[in-house]
């Protein structure tokens, strides 16, 4: 592991560190300043590894978990470990990407959508969204009947007030309603309900989703 954290330290830039906050809203306390291009470059020269990378995330370094989450073997990731990671994420980008790296292809993604989503810490939370965007996306044999409970649940949690969960909802029900037409007209009802309640974090989740929905 010793190599890859020196791969990682080579690429590295204190003015990206820097910018990390500022212009992209990362905020981490254990970051080196590494490029999204570099990340991926160091993951592909080091090829696929569960322990190589359960070992680069339990150093903590945002990079370090960020290769983790491209190189790990998703056929080998457990529920406990899914749960570990989430309970580590502090920031969007490491929320967003192992989920859509990792996490929607591990066997038991659908399985953690339900309870992230009823926890309270911001980014699990998140997780559960991020996690359903990505299965929209991604996972193209799941039935419609899983998507139409996800958007239940997604209208049960629209009025949480934090940015960081309200972006991923708002992701997740477009998504959601992309895959095909009949899940199309389901988001579109689900938004257009979201649309008329009174709270403004489901009135702007709703309102989004049928601007994007609502055109051929």
């Amino acid at each position: 592991m010793a190599e890859v954290l020196a791969l990682l330290a080579d690429r590295a830039s204190a003015v990206r560190r820097e910018q990390m906050g500022t212009r992209y809203g990362i905020h981490t306390p254990h970051a080196l300043g590494v490029a999204m291009r570099e990340m991926k470059a160091v993951a592909r020269q080091l090829g696929a590894s569960h322990e190589l990378a359960a070992a680069l995330w339990d150093s903590g370094l945002y990079e370090a978990r960020m290769v983790a989450s491209m190189v790990d073997e998703p056929s080998r990731v457990t529920s406990s470990q899914m749960d570990r990671w989430c309970a580590d994420f502090d920031n969007w980008a490491i929320c967003d990407t192992v989920c859509f790296n990792l996490f929607d292809r591990a066997p038991g993604a659908w399985d953690k959508v339900t309870p992230w989503a009823g926890r309270p810490e911001t980014f699990v939370k998140r997780g559960a969204f991020a996690l359903l965007w990505s299965l929209a996306l991604h996972d193209k044999h799941a039935a419609d009947d899983r998507f139409a409970e996800a958007l239940e649940l997604l209208v049960r949690e629209s009025s949480d007030e934090r940015p960081m969960v309200t972006k991923a909802i708002s992701m997740a029900l477009k998504a959601v309603g992309k895959r095909n037409a009949a899940l199309r007209a389901m988001a579109l009802d689900a938004a257009a309900g979201l649309a008329a309640l009174p709270s403004g974090p489901a009135r702007s989740i709703g309102r989004d989703g049928v601007r994007e929905l609502d055109r051929p």
